[in-house]
């Protein structure tokens, strides 16, 4: 998950269900059959994570170690709380009203919403019954784990590619950039494709090379020329020090304590990148 300005929120840990009774062969069977997710919190936000005001879930557990990790505690499925999908499909329900009003909807996040795909395809097929618009938050690592029949579920993918240059993406990731790329290509493939979102998280002296960001603005153009409109919109999100304090806590080595956020004038050379490959850039 990439780091957000939120405008508005509301959070809270979603509680669920009773599992003391309940045999670990019953509750991996039910994960995955996708009747019982691990879910880190929800947050209602406003002009984030998508058009309008949004219910955002964060899913537990995410293969990545990013360096910058806002929220470092949801990178273990274990340390989630068990739901229910009837559960949370139940409070999407209540929010239909807001969704209407504001154009907006559900985006599934995380941790990694694709180490739960089952669970999360559950959650979108039981949203788009209800007329909602439906986004998902992603590295994009997982994108195999993700079905045809779910991604057509989904209206907006948010699409975080981390960098441009596979050592510089090991570096911030510890893993290959390969499959972020092949899922953004598939996407732009499908005959009936969601919208997608390109996001880029700006570190000063790790991620904002000249020829790094090149290589994603050149990336993120390249699925457009695979099927124009796929990538309507790129957002450069600028490093901050919010998670910092929540590393400290888990007790994680955290290696960006000295990063400084990155200057206007960097952000806005990195933005003018995107926009030198017609790409509307925020």
């Amino acid at each position: 998950m990439v780091a957000t300005l939120i405008h508005s929120t509301i959070e809270a840990p979603l509680g669920g269900l009773e599992v003391a009774d309940v045999s670990r062969h019953e509750r991996l069977t039910a994960m995955r059959e996708g009747r019982l997710g691990s879910v880190h919190s929800w947050e209602l936000v406003t002009a984030v994570d998508g058009p309008g005001t949004r219910l955002t879930t964060f899913l537990s557990g995410c293969p990545l170690q990013c360096l910058y990790c806002h929220n470092p505690d949801t990178l273990a499925m274990k340390d989630g709380h068990p739901v229910t999908s009837d559960e949370l499909l139940a409070r999407i329900a209540r929010y239909r009203g807001v969704f209407r009003a504001t154009g907006g909807g559900i985006t599934l996040s995380g941790g990694e919403v694709l180490m739960q795909p089952a669970f999360a395809a559950r959650i979108l097929r039981g949203a788009k019954d209800l007329g909602i618009h439906t986004a998902i938050d992603t590295s994009g690592f997982l994108g195999a784990a993700a079905t045809d029949a779910m991604l057509e579920d989904v209206d907006l993918v948010l699409l975080d590619v981390k960098s441009g240059d596979p050592d510089t993406y090991r570096r911030v990731t510890g893993r290959d950039l390969e499959p972020t790329l092949a899922f953004g290509r598939r996407l732009a493939e499908m005959p009936h494709g969601p919208e997608v979102w390109i996001r880029f998280v700006l570190v000063p002296g790790l991620t904002d090379d000249i020829d790094n960001v090149e290589r994603v603005a050149e990336y993120a153009a390249s699925l457009n020329e695979i099927m124009p409109g796929t990538v309507t919109r790129v957002e450069v999100l600028p490093f901050h020090q919010m998670g910092r304090d929540k590393w400290a806590a888990l007790g994680r080595d955290y290696q960006l304590g000295d990063t400084q956020p990155p200057t206007p004038a960097l952000t806005e050379r990195v933005r003018d990148q995107f926009r030198a490959h017609g790409l509307t850039t925020y």
